[in-house]
């Protein structure tokens, strides 16, 4: 138990120590050393512009960029500064981001300076502008990188955290749609909605009537054509406004802060594989944590040479490298395989890929001739990706399961024709896979349908909302009868309170209808002028026959603001509107007397001589609502039947009288 147990801490130490002397052997040549594992995050050709960035510590300052899984924190940093000897500020960058800092014999706030760089940028910065940003924090000195890190930190805590800097491809999918919606939707609502709005606001209850004349009409023809006409060209100008400037709103053309890779970026690793293949049938990544002691590492070469030597073997190739999602081959090792295969110049052969950071393992037969889909298909999951045991050592177990590979593949049955694996599924374009589409693509072509749709959606709402307003409206501000309508409606014995109501709702209408008076005639400010000194004495204080006087002259009012030449109201209900000829009726039950009155179309047309004693007007006797009198009988609606300029003069008449 003490040898097993001596002997595991002994090879943790080794392979510490191995990683951090390669890694010291590279700094010693350059202080700045960017692995060749992550060319899809951070090319190796970006080495100079951390260069650069270093020199603003103004401390001796040691880069190194590796894979996150491969390094084990301060410790190597520890391990490093020991192999190389020279004192400094020693920083260790991942995929994304600084990770950690120790400052040996210099005055340097690495701990802060890391924290004012993790916590001041978003995920999605990149490496070089954290590493940007812990440099400047370092140079700022002890007291202020202090000061920034407390305040980046609480900041953080309090949910305040940075937005991103890029934008993903849905997010370029859902800025092309909505591209697409603008560009249609907005014009096409424009065309829509804004000649809607125009008729509902002359239309809306309240709205004054405008007086068109002959000349009018055609002045109005003429500018609702040219009104379409310009509103075309706004909605042709907003599609083509939205059209140039969407491009520069939406303007991210990356994905990532990833700079694209070089073709000497891509093949950096796989050379320097594919060298130590040539050389050795084992290869170990020197960056990555030592998982073969001396005696595993031994043993795997002499279980090589025997299967090279028996009959129907061949060669074995061994990698012991990570498989990263950011490297040359998106993690997928096969295609790892291939490209390293392709390097050694096609050698046949069984390559063996396995990953020192997670364990895993995989096998490929290039051109042996061996049973490899009944042995390896089959291999057990221990030997692939190792058990719970394999989980917790930091080797993974590996030298062990590899032995265990060796021993099933020395057993594999041989074939009478070589085996080969097809080709490898292609990975993502590396140059162009942090590239986003157009704007004017993919999506963009649905936007434009979907904005045709959400225009009609956004018309139909606000249709609706402003018939609910005219409802409001109409509710609030009631309108007037129509004057088509006054016949069939208007009451022959009206209550005080409805004729209140009604003089209420004809005075509103003939002063919205009346407005500045700029185009009323002398007979529309002459019947106004007897409308508002009756108004003017308060609707609720006039008696019945006000009331009607005023009702009758306010119509009269608008309607000569209209245009119409009518004179003289029915005479045998005044409330019937503009009568249209004259005739003897007789308006009283008893007898046979007669009276020349004016009549409206229906007292005109469709009513017989006994029935109109029935639609006389009759107002409510002052003491008594009980008792009813005829119209005319009163002094102020006496002179009604004779004309509206009549009516008007008497109501002055009476008026200044009093």
């Amino acid at each position: 138990m003490l040898i097993t147990a001596f002997g595991t801490a002994a090879q943790a130490a080794n392979s510490t120590d191995t990683q951090a002397a390669y890694l010291a052997a590279q700094l010693r040549t350059d202080p700045v050393y960017v692995t060749d594992q992550l060319p899809r995050e951070i090319p190796q050709s970006t080495a100079r512009d951390f260069a650069k960035v270093a020199q603003r510590t103004g401390v001796p300052t040691y880069v190194l960029v590796l894979p996150a899984q491969a390094t084990t924190g301060v410790d190597l940093l520890d391990a490093v500064h020991d192999r190389l000897g020279k004192d400094g500020l020693y920083v260790l960058i991942d995929e994304s981001t600084v990770t950690e800092a120790e400052a040996y014999g210099v005055q340097a706030p690495a701990k802060d300076a890391a924290t004012v760089a993790f916590y001041e940028l978003p995920y999605d910065a990149g490496p070089l502008r954290s590493f940007g940003r812990f440099a400047d924090a370092v140079a700022q000195g002890a007291g202020k990188a202090a000061a920034r890190a407390e305040a980046a930190r609480e900041k953080y805590d309090a949910g305040d955290e940075p937005a991103d800097l890029y934008i993903g491809p849905s997010d370029r999918e859902d800025q092309s749609t909505l591209t697409g919606v603008a560009i249609t939707g907005v014009p096409l609502l424009m065309l829509l909605l804004v000649p809607y709005v125009r008729r509902w606001w002359r239309r809306r209850p309240g709205a004054a009537p405008r007086k068109q004349g002959k000349q009018g009409k055609q002045a109005k023809g003429r500018s609702k054509s040219s009104g379409r006409w310009i509103l075309a060209a706004l909605a042709l100008g907003t599609a083509v406004a939205i059209t140039l400037t969407a491009p520069l709103l939406f303007d991210q053309t990356r994905s990532s802060a990833s700079p694209p890779p070089r073709a000497i970026d891509l093949n950096a690793r796989l050379d320097r594989v594919a060298k130590g293949l040539a050389e050795d049938p084992v290869y170990a990544d020197p960056e990555s944590p030592r998982v073969l002691d001396t005696a595993q590492l031994a043993q795997l070469h002499d279980r090589i040479e025997k299967f090279g030597s028996s009959k129907g073997g061949g060669p074995v190739f061994v990698a012991l490298v990570p498989q990263i999602y950011e490297d040359e081959s998106q993690g997928d090792e096969e295609a790892f395989t291939a490209a390293v295969r392709d390097k050694l110049g096609g050698r046949d052969g069984v390559y063996i890929v396995a990953d020192p950071l997670d364990g895993y393992i995989n096998v490929f037969n290039y051109g042996l001739a061996l049973d490899t889909y009944s042995a390896f298909f089959d291999l057990p999951e221990s030997i692939l990706y190792g058990d719970s045991k394999a989980d917790e050592a930091d080797d993974h177990l590996l030298g062990e399961r590899l032995d265990d590979l060796m021993v099933i593949l020395a057993k594999t049955a041989r074939t009478d024709e070589p085996t080969t694996p097809g080709d490898p599924y292609p990975v993502t374009d590396p140059i162009a896979e942090n590239e986003l589409r157009p704007l004017y693509y993919g999506d963009f072509w649905s936007g434009l349908f979907l904005g045709v749709l959400a225009a009609l959606l956004f018309f139909g709402l606000a249709a609706a909302v402003l018939g609910i307003v005219r409802v409001l409206l109409r509710r609030r501000n009631p309108e007037p009868l129509a004057t088509s309508t006054l016949p069939h409606v208007s009451p022959a014995a009206p209550s005080l309170s409805y004729l209140c109501e009604t003089a209420e709702i004809e005075t509103r209408a003939m002063t919205t209808a009346f407005g500045t008076g700029e185009t009323a005639d002398t007979r529309a400010r002459n019947r106004y002028d007897a409308t508002t000194l009756l108004a003017d004495e308060g609707i609720d204080g006039l008696g019945p026959a006000a009331l009607v006087a005023l009702i009758v002259l306010a119509r009269a009012t608008r309607a000569a603001l209209t245009g119409d030449d009518a004179t003289r109201c029915c005479g045998v209900n005044p409330l019937h509107g503009p009568a249209k000829s004259s005739r003897h009726v007789r308006v009283s039950p008893e007898g046979n007397r007669r009276k020349m009155l004016p009549l409206c179309d229906r007292c005109l047309n469709d009513t017989a001589p006994n029935d109109y004693p029935a639609l006389l007007l009759t107002l409510p006797a002052p003491d008594d609502d009980s008792q009813r009198t005829p119209y005319y009988e009163d002094d102020l609606l006496s002179t009604a039947p004779e004309g509206y300029t009549k009516l008007a003069r008497t109501v002055r008449e009476s008026t200044l009288a009093h």
